[in-house]
C-alpha cells in the first residue's frame, strides 16, 4: 500500500484501532464486579479468584515489551490482526469456561493476545497522521485508553445484574469481529526489520514485570514481606533487574535499544506517565469500593455516579486536540496537573452523609485534568522520537503506565487497610464501658453483642473514610510534587523528522 492509501483510509483505520483499544482497555476492569457471582460459579475461594485478574495483569505486562520486536520483525499489521483474533478467541472461551484453570488459563492467553493492541494503535495512529495532527489524534487513542477503565465497571455490573458474568467477556465477541475486519480492508502494513532476538534480555525483562506484578497484586492479600511467597518474588525481582540492566549496558543488540533514552522528551514523559498511571487508577481502584462497601451504593449505581468521569476525560480531550500545537503543551499538562490536583483536595473532603453529587463533581474535574494531561503527554513523548524507535516507544510508555498503575493501586490499598485499623483503635479508645448507646437505655457495659455489633460496623465505616481521605491527600501532594519537574520537557518544533510516516508495502 502506499501513504496515499492509509491517508485515504484513515477514518476506518481510526475507528477500527480504536475499537480494538477500547475492547482492551475495557478488559482491565470489567470483570471486577463480576468476580462474586463468578466465584460462587466456580466454587473458588476468594484468595483463588484474584488470579483471574492477576493472570492477565501478568500476562498483559510481560507481553508488552515484546510488542516492539514482534511489529519490526513480521509487521504491524500482521501483529495486530492476530493479536485481536486471539483476543476475541480468548473472551470468548473466558465465558464457556466451568472450573478455575480454565478460566485462569483463559484470562492468560487473553492478556498475552491483547498487550500489543494498545501500543500499536498509538504507533499506528502517530504513523498515518501528519505532525500538525498529532495532538487530535492521540485525543482520540486516549479516548479508548482511558474510557475503558472508567466504564468497565458500570457496564461489567449491569451486564451481570441482567443477564449473566459471561457476558462481561462475550461482549469482546462482535466488537473484535468488527476490529479485525476494518483493519484488514484497511491498514497497510509497515516495512519489517528483520534482527536478531535477544531472548536472554527478553526473559529478564519478563521475569522482573511478572515478579513485581505478582508482588503487588498479592503482597497485601499475603502480609508483604512477612511471607515467603512475597520474598521469592522479591528476590527474583531484584535479581532479574541487575542481570537486565548489565545485559543492557554491554550487549551490541539489547531486547531494549538504549536509543530511546538518549531522547530527553521520550525520558521525562515517561516518568509523568508513570505517574498518571499512580494517579488515574488508584482513584479508580478507591472509588468503587467506598460507595458499595461503606455508602451501601449497588454495583449499577456505583457505576453511573462514576461515569461521568469519562465525560470530563472527553471533554478535555476534544479541546486539547485544538489546543496543541497553538499552546505550549507543558502549560496544559500544568493545568491538567493542578485540575486534577484541586479534584483530589476536594476528596480529602468526602464524608459518609454526602450525596453522590460530590463523587460526581470530583470526578468530572479529575476527568478532565486527566485528559488535558495524557493528551499533551502523549503528543509530546514521540514528537522527538526517531519514527524507527516508535514500535518499541509505543510499548516501554504503556508498560510504565501500567506499572505505575500497579504500584499505584497495591500502595493506595495497603494504606487503606492499615489506616483503617489504626483509626479503627484511635475511634475505639472514645468509647468506654460507660458510653451511653444513642436510642438504647444501657450503656456499652451493659448491652448485648446484638447491640455492640452495630457500634462497631460504625467504627469500622467512619475509620474507613477517613483512611480514603488520606488516600486522596498523598495522591494530591504527589501530583503538586511534579508540576515544577515539567520543565525537563522541552518544546518541540512544529515539524520534525519523527513525524515522516513508516516505509509501507
Amino acid at each position: 500500500m502506499t501513504n496515499g492509501t492509509a491517508r485515504l483510509n484513515r477514518p476506518l483505520i481510526s475507528v477500527s484501532i480504536m475499537a480494538a483499544t477500547i475492547m482492551q482497555s475495557l478488559d482491565s476492569t470489567i470483570a471486577n464486579v463480576a468476580l462474586p457471582r463468578m466465584q460462587g460459579t466456580l466454587s473458588a475461594t476468594q484468595d483463588q479468584m484474584t488470579w483471574v485478574l492477576t493472570s492477565y495483569i501478568v500476562a498483559t505486562a510481560i507481553m508488552i515489551p515484546l510488542t516492539g520486536w514482534l511489529a519490526g520483525r513480521f509487521g504491524r499489521k500482521r501483529v495486530f490482526l492476530l493479536s485481536i483474533i486471539g483476543f476475541t478467541i480468548a473472551s470468548a472461551l473466558c465465558g464457556l469456561v466451568t472450573d478455575l484453570p480454565e478460566i485462569v488459563l483463559c484470562r492468560l492467553i487473553q492478556g498475552l493476545s491483547g498487550a500489543a493492541l494498545v501500543p500499536l494503535s498509538q504507533a499506528v495512529l502517530f504513523d498515518i497522521n501528519p505532525p500538525e495532527n498529532h495532538g487530535r489524534a492521540m485525543a482520540l487513542w486516549g479516548v479508548g485508553v482511558t474510557m475503558g477503565p472508567i466504564l468497565g465497571p458500570a457496564l461489567g455490573g449491569w451486564l451481570t445484574e441482567n443477564y449473566s458474568w459471561r457476558w462481561v467477556f462475550y461482549i469482546n465477541v462482535p466488537i473484535g469481529i468488527l476490529a479485525y475486519l476494518g483493519l484488514l480492508l484497511s491498514m497497510p502494513e509497515t516495512e519489517r526489520r528483520p534482527g536478531r532476538f535477544d531472548f536472554f534480555g527478553f526473559a529478564t525483562l519478563s521475569l522482573s514485570i511478572g515478579a513485581l506484578q505478582l508482588l503487588l497484586d498479592r503482597g497485601q492479600l499475603k502480609d508483604w514481606f512477612g511471607s515467603g511467597e512475597i520474598m521469592t518474588y522479591a528476590l527474583i525481582l531484584g535479581m532479574s533487574c541487575y542481570l537486565f540492566l548489565v545485559h543492557t549496558l554491554t550487549h551490541p543488540q539489547p531486547f531494549l535499544s538504549p536509543a530511546l533514552f538518549r531522547d530527553r522528551n521520550f525520558v521525562a514523559a515517561n516518568f509523568f506517565i508513570f505517574l498518571v498511571g499512580v494517579v488515574l487508577f488508584a482513584t479508580l481502584a478507591l472509588i468503587p469500593p467506598m460507595l458499595q462497601e461503606d455508602m451501601s451504593y449497588p454495583v449499577v449505581l456505583t457505576g453511573l455516579v462514576t461515569a461521568p468521569r469519562g465525560a470530563g476525560t472527553m471533554a478535555a480531550m476534544m479541546v486539547v486536540g485544538r489546543l496543541i500545537g497553538r499552546v505550549d503543551a507543558r502549560i496544559i499538562m500544568a493545568t491538567g496537573l493542578g485540575l486534577t490536583a484541586l479534584s483530589l483536595q476536594w476528596m480529602t473532603g468526602f464524608s459518609l452523609q454526602m450525596d453522590e453529587w460530590p463523587v460526581v463533581t470530583t470526578g468530572v474535574l479529575q476527568g478532565f485534568g486527566v485528559g488535558l494531561t495524557y493528551v499533551s503527554l502523549s503528543t509530546m513523548a514521540f514528537s522527538t522520537l526517531p519514527g524507527a524507535l516508535r514500535n518499541e516507544g509505543t510499548s516501554f510508555f504503556n508498560l510504565l503506565r501500567n506499572i505505575g498503575s500497579a504500584i499505584g493501586i497495591s500502595v493506595v490499598e495497603t494504606l487503606l487497610v492499615r489506616n483503617t485499623q489504626s483509626m479503627h483503635a484511635a475511634l475505639a479508645t472514645h468509647v468506654t464501658p460507660y458510653t451511653a448507646l444513642p436510642g438504647h437505655v444501657e450503656t456499652v457495659a451493659e448491652a448485648p453483642p446484638a447491640i455492640l455489633a452495630p457500634l462497631n460496623a460504625e467504627l469500622t465505616r467512619q475509620a474507613a473514610m477517613v483512611a480514603y481521605n488520606d488516600d486522596f491527600q498523598l495522591m494530591m501532594v504527589l501530583t503538586l510534587a511534579v508540576i515544577p519537574l515539567l520543565f525537563l520537557l522541552r518544546k518541540p518544533g512544529s515539524r520534525d523528522s519523527s513525524g515522516e510516516p513508516p516505509v509501507l508495502d
